[in-house]
C-alpha cells in the first residue's frame, strides 16, 4: 500500500525539471544549468538520510536548517569574476546559490540530525524518534 504523502510544490518542481532536462537531452538542444542540487533520500529502520551533491561548495558555505518538520539546506558560494580572457560559453554546474526543502515525517527526531560533507556530497543523518509502546493504565475506583 503506498504511503500517502503531503504535497510538496518544491518536489514536484523538481520533477518537472528533471524531466525537462531528459527532454531537452534527447533533442540534442544545450543543458540548462541546474537550479538545485539532486538529491537522494533513503531510510533505514533508524534514521532516515538525505543525501545532496554539491560538488564546488566549501562546508562553510553551507546551512542547514530544521523548523516546523521541514529540512532546509541552502548553499552560496562567491562567483569568480569573469576576465577578458575568460568567456563563459556553457554554464551547467549549480547557480551560486540554492535552497533545497524536504518536508520530514512526524517521527523524525529534529533535535538530533548531524550532517557531513566529503567528496561534494552533503549527508544528513535524521534518526527516528523512539517509538513509545502503548501502556495499560488501571482504573482506580472513586472515594
Amino acid at each position: 500500500m503506498p504511503a500517502i504523502e503531503k504535497f510538496s510544490p518544491f518536489r514536484d518542481l523538481d520533477l518537472m525539471e528533471r524531466q525537462m532536462r531528459r527532454l531537452f537531452s534527447d533533442l540534442s538542444f544545450p543543458v540548462v544549468p541546474p537550479l538545485a542540487p539532486a538529491a537522494d533520500v533513503f531510510e533505514t529502520d533508524d534514521e532516515f538520510v538525505v543525501e545532496l551533491e554539491v560538488p564546488g561548495y566549501g562546508e562553510k558555505e553551507l546551512g542547514v536548517e530544521v523548523a516546523d518538520h521541514t529540512l532546509i539546506v541552502r548553499g552560496e558560494r562567491k562567483e569568480e569574476t569573469e576576465s577578458k580572457e575568460k568567456a563563459l560559453r556553457l554554464h551547467e554546474r549549480l547557480e551560486a546559490k540554492f535552497e533545497r526543502r524536504f518536508h520530514l515525517p512526524v517521527e523524525t527526531d529534529s533535535d538530533h540530525v548531524k550532517a557531513s560533507y566529503a567528496k561534494g556530497v552533503l549527508t544528513l543523518h535524521l534518526p527516528k524518534e523512539a517509538k513509545t509502546k502503548p501502556r495499560v493504565i488501571e482504573i482506580e475506583k472513586a472515594k
